[in-house]
């Protein structure tokens, strides 16, 4: 770095490096002066925004200092190879690095510096001295309280050994946890220490420009205290509370203020009781609420973020002493107009709420059939429009509602908000239908073997055609390619045979709980439904499993297979060829599936193909020879006894004849047509891995080249993108890196299922009545009740599961099927009734309920829980 004077005064010596004024700080010095620094730095360049005057000892200073300490250097090796979960050695090594870092005397030029500095604050000013380090107030990671700050140090010699345990406070456990669990290298954080005037204010507190618990960016919220700010952090008082919305307090809270923090005349603060006059009464008015809401709507807009502020009120006005961003609000998708917007999350519906990495993003929006919108790695679809006139809001409301009913709650909830969807009015064409619904419209079960032939020979001809094309023609033929894949998907035919046995099931659940008053009566009924190629997957490695079993040397060096080449090391085993063949034959089926596989950045089974290993091995261990098939025709004989049970009391019910023929007809449509409605996913990542391929073949080349440092660094640029850097053979390494970053962040957002402009994030809630006590509700999507031992699995490659055991995890998509064998249950936390773990619940004969908020972390792995599938809850019972 440059050396450079502090104030313009005298000639420049080596140590004027180490203290900047504030002044001279901004955004762009966060490296120099770490977060606050640069926070600060640029508030106080924002017309009518007042900041204390100060100043900041750099990151220079306190990688000076520390390389004073060559055991530091041994000690930080050893903090990176602590276990994350040790946290007593945790403690213990982070407070000796602190002693460390304190004992380190300060050399003479550096206390100069800022000594000197000091001074020009004023003889014995008092002051706050905050840590300000390079990894804090990010917008991806505030870091808020993980290091320290001292209030009211008067003195320079305070002011240096305060300095010092900022520099220490680096390393507090809090601040090493939230680092380890950001990813977060602690070499490479640095900290800085900021320096500023002690403002003594009338009240303080902190206020949020957009609503930290709805999300809502148009609600502000002021939290309130007398005396200095730090009452209010520290849990001392409550806050008085002030919503402010469209320029007026729209709510307050006012509390019972016993007590206040005030500075000392000597240094430090000192707790005062306040005089029962005092106690009631608000420490802002609302005209002070609605113009410090003002102020921070122009230190928004500066930094291009909702943000948590920290301010102080005296004689003189607000003054800010802190700024950053409000890291944990979910991003709203950006919109080419200044109207509302209600978003759906598409995740939700595909069992991904992960998020996905920007290549992945731009080929789901190029394949997809509607219109995407793109926010913290997450797609969502605007359904606006498709709630504002009654007609089309009741279809998109139970269309919604039928696969998801927390979806449309929370679109009810938006709804009953007010004006926020303006309503149309219905075409004049007349009032929409209303009624139970009819009959649906059968389809022909033979067009089921026509697309899915069609579809094979759409991959083959892809594949075909794909291999000759490579640099900028590929992505010529690529954009053609996304049109046929939407064509096959979009043919009405494909949606007639998906809606077939959509419309059947929904039919037969009405009709059949209106008739004889059975609830999920189709749950049994679809019991191994044909041509269902998720659950023949699911049923396949049970097939692998059977070639392995009788080969003990096999099972045992499967135990051990820990890189991708293990394929490899089979050769020579007694049934290693067998297994080979085996393994090879189902990856050539099944090999472009994986978890999460609508990203197209996420590794596929072919490539990663020791994700299979633990579940061909529980297979190995928990099931005998020829499981498939037991389970598969077991399966149908309970779908056959319940068909002639269902018909059979039917037929004695007043106009049974009617009754019992419509429900047959339906039956046959479910069983003809519910397997389908697994093919077209099916179709969609086997086209994508042939993409992928293709692509990754590029991202080759440019590494190769040069042009980037690895080839899946391409995951982290758009199709575009991509296609630019391939004809110019040139990227911008700081986007990727940014993108990185970027998607790091997203990871620690949890994606809501309805998501407004105004930045509300919906997730509904079930209202049911007769669920006992104490009792998760969720929704039901399999019927039958089962108790057993909770397995929590947040990592399909982690699951370590027995015989008999109920999986509860986040969410499952079809990757998931080979271990639904071996369950007896699922709970899930993200799911409707026709998504596909709940389709292959009901293949299965497991009782399952899904769209449990909260599921794995509410029930603890190894409890033992009772899932009330028919009925929608779960019971824990130890």
């Amino acid at each position: 770095m440059r050396v450079r004077s502090t104030y313009g005064h005298g000639d420049v010596g080596p140590s004027e490096e180490y203290v900047w004024d504030l002044r001279e700080a901004d955004e762009t010095r966060g490296a120099v002066v770490g977060g606050k620094g640069a926070h600060l730095g640029g508030l106080a360049r924002i017309e009518g925004v007042r900041v204390p005057e100060g100043f900041c000892v750099t990151t220079d200073a306190f990688r000076r200092v520390t390389a004073e300490a060559p055991s530091l250097g041994e000690q930080l090796d050893r903090l990176a190879r602590l276990d994350p979960d040790d946290r007593e050695a945790l403690r213990t090594l982070s407070a000796r690095i602190r002693r460390t870092i304190e004992e380190i005397a300060v050399p003479d030029d550096l206390a100069e510096a800022v000594t000197r500095a000091y001074a020009r604050l004023g003889e014995r000013a008092a002051c706050a001295v905050r840590s300000s380090a390079t990894a804090e107030d990010l917008p991806t990671a505030s870091f808020a309280g993980q290091q320290d700050t001292y209030l009211n140090v008067v003195g320079a010699a305070e002011v240096l050994r305060h300095v010092s345990r900022c520099w220490a406070s680096l390393f507090t456990e809090r601040a090493v946890a939230y680092r380890r669990r950001g990813g977060i290298d602690h070499r490479t954080v640095h900290m800085a220490v900021v320096v500023q005037r002690m403002v003594l204010p009338h009240a303080a507190g902190v206020l949020f420009t957009a609503d930290p618990v709805t999300g809502n960016r148009r609600t502000a919220t002021v939290d309130a205290g007398f005396g200095l700010g730090e009452a209010l952090v520290s849990g001392l008082v409550n806050p008085d509370v002030f919503t402010v919305r469209h320029g007026e307090v729209v709510a307050r809270t006012i509390a019972v203020k016993e007590r206040a923090l005030y500075a000392r005349p000597d240094g430090g603060t000192r707790e005062v009781a306040l005089p029962p006059e005092r106690r009631e009464q608000p420490s802002l008015t609302d005209a002070q609420a609605v113009r410090l809401v003002q102020l921070g709507r122009r230190i928004e807009a500066h930094f291009g973020s909702p943000q948590d502020i920290e301010w102080c009120l005296d004689d003189e006005g607000f003054q800010i002493v802190q700024s950053r961003p409000i890291t944990t609000l979910f991003p709203v998708p950006h919109a080419d107009d200044e109207e509302d917007h209600v978003y759906v999350s598409v995740g939700h519906g595909q069992m991904m709420t992960d998020p996905m990495k920007p290549l992945g993003l731009s080929l789901w929006r190029l394949t997809a059939m509607v219109a995407m919108h793109e926010a913290g790695g997450r797609l969502f679809v605007d359904v606006t429009g498709r709630l504002a006139t009654p007609a089309s809001r009741a279809a998109t409301l139970d269309v919604l509602g039928r696969g998801d009913p927390l979806v449309r709650d929370a679109l009810e909830t938006v709804l009953a908000s007010g004006d926020f969807v303006p309503p149309l009015p219905d075409p004049a064409s007349g009032a929409p239908p209303t009624g139970r619904p009819s009959v649906p419209a059968e389809a022909d079960p033979a067009l089921v073997a026509g697309l899915i032939e069609r579809s094979r020979a759409s991959v083959a001809d892809l594949e075909r055609a794909i291999g000759t094309k490579s640099g900028p023609a590929l992505f010529d033929f690529l954009l053609d390619a996304f049109e046929e894949h939407k064509r096959v998907l979009g043919d009405p035919l494909n949606f007639q045979a998906i809606m077939a046995g959509m419309e059947a099931t929904w039919w037969l659940g009405d009709r059949l709980l209106e008739w004889l008053g059975e609830k999920n009566a189709a749950d049994t009924l679809t019991l191994s439904a044909p041509g269902n190629i998720t659950s023949e997957m699911g049923l396949a490695l049970l097939g692998v499993a059977d070639v392995i079993r009788p080969y003990p040397e096999v099972v045992t060096y499967l135990r051990g297979a820990g890189d991708e080449g293990f394929l490899d090391g089979l050769a020579g085993l007694p049934g290693g060829s067998e297994a080979r063949a085996a393994i090879e034959g189902y990856l050539d089926l099944y090999g472009m599936r994986c978890a999460g596989e609508i990203d197209i950045t996420r590794p596929r089974w072919r490539e990663r193909p020791t994700t299979l290993v633990p579940l061909i091995l529980d297979h190995v261990r928990n099931f005998g020879p020829g499981a498939a098939e037991q389970r598969f025709e077991e399966g149908r004989r309970k779908a056959r006894e319940k068909e002639q049970d269902v018909l059979s009391r039917l037929r004695a019910l007043p106009d049974g004849e009617r009754k019992a023929d419509e429900t047959k007809r339906m039956i046959d449509q479910v069983r003809a047509f519910i397997g389908y409605r697994e093919y077209p996913k099916y179709f969609i990542v086997s086209r994508y891995f042939v993409y992928k391929r293709a692509l990754l073949a590029e991202g080759e080349r440019l590494a190769r080249a040069g042009v980037i440092g690895g080839k899946e660094d391409i995951f982290h640029l758009t199709f575009e993108e991509l296609r630019e850097a391939v004809r110019t053979q040139e990227v911008d390494e700081r986007l990727v890196r940014r993108r990185e970053e970027a998607f790091r962040s997203y990871r620690a957002l949890t994606p809501p299922r309805v998501l407004t402009s105004d930045g509300d994030a919906l997730n509904g809630s079930f209202h049911r009545d007769g669920v006992p006590a104490g009792a998760l509700v969720g929704l039901p999507v399999s019927a039958g009740t089962v108790e057993g031992r909770a397995r929590v699995v947040l990592d399909l490659a982690e699951a370590d599961l027995e015989a008999g055991d109920i999986l509860v995890t986040v969410c499952t998509d079809p990757s998931w099927s080979p271990v639904f064998v071996g369950i007896a249950g699922l709970v899930t936390e993200v799911g409707g009734l026709m998504t596909h773990g709940s389709v292959i619940a009901r293949e299965y004969g497991l009782p399952a309920v899904v769209g449990m908020d909260g599921a794995t972390r509410l029930i603890r792995d190894g409890q033992r829980i009772r899932v009330h599938g028919t009925d929608g809850y779960v019971e824990i019972l130890s």
